[in-house]
Formats: structure tokens, C-alpha cells, sequence
């Protein structure tokens, strides 16, 4: 993983601020979660995303990220 690689995700996330994504997060042992949210905002390191819960009587969730979570597939996103 190279830094040059790294500054293109943190880009292109930063162009795509307030825009709606779905996300499949992979949790480990063949578990995958699929979201839909917001991205909020983008920083040096992490960005974070707004995610509403099916059942409307929970809040909404501020997930965050780090960059390298993309590039090493942890979490992939996909505009909506």
C-alpha cells in the first residue's frame, strides 16, 4: 500500500462528501453487512458516514473509516 494510493481514496471520497453510498462491510468469517448512508465528511486519516437503521426507532449511526479500509476491501463503496 503506497501513499500515492492512499491520497487518490482520500480524493475521491472527499469529491463524494454528502453524497448517499451503500456500503458492504466485511466483518470477518464469511459475515457482510450491507448500508445505505451519507458521507459526512472526510479528514486526514478517517472519514465518516451517516447510516439510518431500518427500524425508525433507532437513531442514526456515525460510522468511520480509514482510507486503507477500501484499498484493503475491508469496506467497499458504491454511489447510489
Amino acid at each position: 500500500m503506497e501513499q500515492k494510493d492512499i491520497n487518490r481514496v482520500r480524493a475521491s471520497v472527499y469529491q463524494q462528501c454528502g453524497r448517499k453510498v451503500m456500503i458492504q462491510l466485511d466483518r470477518g468469517r464469511n459475515k457482510v453487512d450491507i448500508q445505505e448512508g451519507v458521507i459526512q465528511g472526510a479528514y486526514p486519516s478517517v472519514f465518516t458516514i451517516l447510516v439510518k437503521d431500518e427500524n425508525e426507532n433507532n437513531p442514526p449511526q456515525l460510522l468511520s473509516f480509514s482510507y486503507s479500509d477500501i484499498i484493503t476491501r475491508d469496506i467497499r463503496m458504491k454511489l447510489c
